[in-house]
């Protein structure tokens, strides 16, 4: 369903499971920045109800996910570190088209969202199924599933509210191109390193 082109190595999972603070903490301001995105779409977007309305939704639910991981990491015994830098993330920035109209520039940050979020959905469903914490294999199964509905829903918008972008078309790029930088990441404790 998600379309990846290449599977994170369940041997990923035992690196975090070497520093669970470590891959707490990264995830917590994963879901964070996930939040600001659908606020940065909203704000750049207000005259569009429909998109309003679900990037609203799915802000408050990533700040519901923040909140779920720091009980976590409070009740773990452990500390939410500072925010990380996210080089996976940057990476796809930088893919990411500058030029064009307004709604173009929208399209594209549902792309870039869409894509954050399938490989997010990718590395939970590694999670869910290989780590050995009993409480972390349900919440990252549980979590899996919320970030496939926000990966569709991305998409989705992105078809819904093109005028010339040819969605299908450039989504294979954004595919294409995570394929040839994800063979980088998957060797640190954390969501998308």
């Amino acid at each position: 369903m998600l379309g990846l082109k290449l599977a994170t190595d369940p041997r990923w999972v035992t690196i975090v499971e070497s520093n669970i603070e470590e891959i707490l903490t990264d995830h917590a301001w994963c879901e964070q920045k996930a939040a600001s995105n659908a606020i940065y779409i909203i704000i750049n977007n207000s005259e569009k109800e429909e998109l309003v309305t679900e990037m609203t939704r799915i802000a408050l639910e990533e700040m519901e996910h923040f909140q779920m991981v720091h009980n976590i990491i409070k009740e773990k015994g452990l500390t939410l570190g500072r925010e990380r830098k996210d080089n996976y993330v940057n990476d796809l920035v930088k893919f990411a088209k500058k030029d064009g109209s307004r709604n173009d520039a929208l399209v594209e940050r549902l792309l870039f969202a869409a894509m954050i979020e399938a490989r997010s959905c990718e590395r939970f469903r590694v999670l869910s199924q290989n780590i050995k914490d009993p409480e972390l294999a349900k919440f990252y199964h549980d979590l899996m599933v919320s970030e496939a509905g926000h990966y569709t829903t991305f998409l989705k918008f992105a078809r819904q509210y093109t005028e010339k972008t040819d969605v299908d078309k450039r989504w294979q790029e954004w595919i294409d191109f995570e394929s040839s930088i994800i063979g980088n990441y998957g060797k640190s404790e954390t969501v998308h390193g």
